[in-house]
């Protein structure tokens, strides 16, 4: 990469973060400091809901920013009025979508590999036809909790209800439909406890 490339690059990304922040504040996004964004992210905000950005964050939305690339920019939504996304500080996200009716927390530290898809609600009513044509609002929503530290590998799908203990490892690719504890690692469809990690 030339010397001009680099310049027009890093000139690309202050624009892109001066237009960002102005936007998140102006849809009443909280947002802590150092805040990194590669690319753009897709965020909105339903009424009277709350999305919150912690310091140090890291939003990645382009893929030469990430060695596996991302399959679509960062997306954070709230759903619902009184909805939450909650971010803590120093959390990394790449590509990732995190969509909340109810209630989404991230604890500080955690990493979000490539492409990891979190949601608080099942979108649609289960019984047909109101799958089809109900409101969000008739959808079944619990809160998810991910602790601090934890790492979600690339393309894992964390799904309503799911509280995911300090520290823990989710290996690629993973559905997670039940509680993992703490300092565990654990991988699959649907997500398992495979050991413990060693402290």
């Amino acid at each position: 990469m030339t010397l001009i490339q680099k310049v027009c690059r890093k000139l690309r990304r202050t624009i892109i973060a001066v237009r960002t922040k102005q936007h998140l504040r102006h849809i009443g996004v909280r947002l802590g400091v150092n805040i990194t964004y590669y690319g753009t992210p897709i965020i909105s905000c339903a009424p009277k809901s709350v999305i919150s950005i912690g310091d140090n964050v890291v939003l990645c939305s382009e893929s030469e920013a990430t060695a596996l690339g991302v399959n679509h920019p960062v997306v954070l939504r709230t759903l619902l009025p009184g909805a939450e996304i909650i971010i803590g500080s120093d959390v990394g996200i790449s590509g990732g979508s995190i969509c909340a009716a109810a209630r989404v927390e991230i604890g500080a530290g955690s990493m979000l590999g490539a492409n990891v898809t979190i949601s608080d609600t099942d979108f649609h009513p289960v019984q047909h036809p109101a799958r089809r044509y109900a409101p969000l609002s008739q959808a079944q929503h619990t809160p998810v909790t991910i602790g601090r530290n934890v790492f979600l590998g690339t393309g894992t799908i964390v799904l309503k209800g799911v509280s995911i203990g300090d520290n823990a490892v989710i290996g690629a690719g993973s559905v997670v439909t039940k509680d993992i504890p703490a300092n565990s690692i654990a991988a699959g469809n649907p997500c398992r406890v495979l050991g413990v990690e060693q402290q």
